[in-house]
């Protein structure tokens, strides 16, 4: 009689805590502050390649144990863990205050470009959204406390290290901090399908909060209103729209290619 496969579980995450998986995800975890209860390393030259970051994380108080590639492979499911895992308790949002102060008080030589997601409920997605905005240097993004996804274990996994890089502000009334940020002088540029204006005749050169809307329905009344522009990408083929994740990474990157054409304002 043939024997049913057999299906290996991954191990067990320490209770309480969430799994960061690879190497830049875990320095940035240690260079903003947070310290890893545990942390598992690659069995073999992954000790001695990885032997600063261990010596940080060791004298952050972590609990450095060795294990075999395998059992790292089925803990990730997948993703890219470079030999190592931490485990650390849940990432929490940055309060509201947080961004008014860092706008009030702001001192680099760049404008602020920040990332406002509005209505993103799908964990992948704002994972993905969190990696664009890392990758294109936006200053923080902006969610707000209902109809938006939980900072959890996939969002890392998915952010490959963002998660813990860029700062998320969460929001109590999404439209009131709009009106907040144009107080402080932050234009704001939300994208919808059926603006008039490209995306590529837009301005991102000054201080800018970029606003996507969740996939299908778009943006939310009260949000649309508080933008100052709409904006739109311009679609040559068949499909109507692009996954909210890819259409963001688009805007920002428009952003940093004027940005890096411009000189920053003194």
């Amino acid at each position: 009689m043939k024997k049913k496969p057999t299906h290996r579980r991954g191990p067990r995450v320490p209770g309480g805590l969430e799994a960061v998986y690879g190497v830049h995800a875990v320095r940035a975890l240690l260079e903003r502050g947070e310290s890893p209860r545990e942390l598992w390393v690659q069995e073999g030259e992954a000790g001695g390649r990885l032997g600063d970051l261990l010596d940080r994380a060791r004298a952050r108080g972590a609990r450095v144990t060795s294990h075999p590639r395998d059992e790292l492979d089925r803990l990730a499911q997948g993703a890219a863990h470079q030999g190592l895992v931490a485990f650390c308790p849940p990432l929490a949002f940055e309060a509201e205050a947080a961004l008014w102060h860092r706008l009030q008080g702001w001192t680099a030589p760049e404008a602020p470009l920040l990332l406002v997601l509005d209505g993103i409920t799908d964990v992948h997605n704002l994972g993905a959204c969190l990696r664009s905005a890392d990758a294109a240097g936006a200053h923080g993004v902006v969610v707000p406390k209902d109809k938006s996804a939980p900072l959890n274990a996939t969002v890392r996994k998915v952010a490959c290290g963002a998660a813990e890089s860029v700062p998320v502000y969460q929001v109590t009334n999404l439209a009131r901090a709009l009106a907040r940020l144009k107080e402080l002088g932050v234009w704001i540029t939300g994208t919808a399908g059926e603006a008039e204006t490209s995306l590529y005749e837009a301005d991102f050169t000054g201080a800018t909060a970029l606003v996507m809307g969740a996939e299908g329905k778009g943006m939310r009344r009260l949000t649309r209103q508080a933008c100052d522009g709409l904006v739109k990408l311009p679609m040559a083929g068949q499909v109507s729209s692009l996954n909210v994740s890819v259409a963001t990474g688009i805007c920002l990157f428009e952003a940093v290619r004027q940005r890096s054409s411009t000189p920053p304002a003194r």
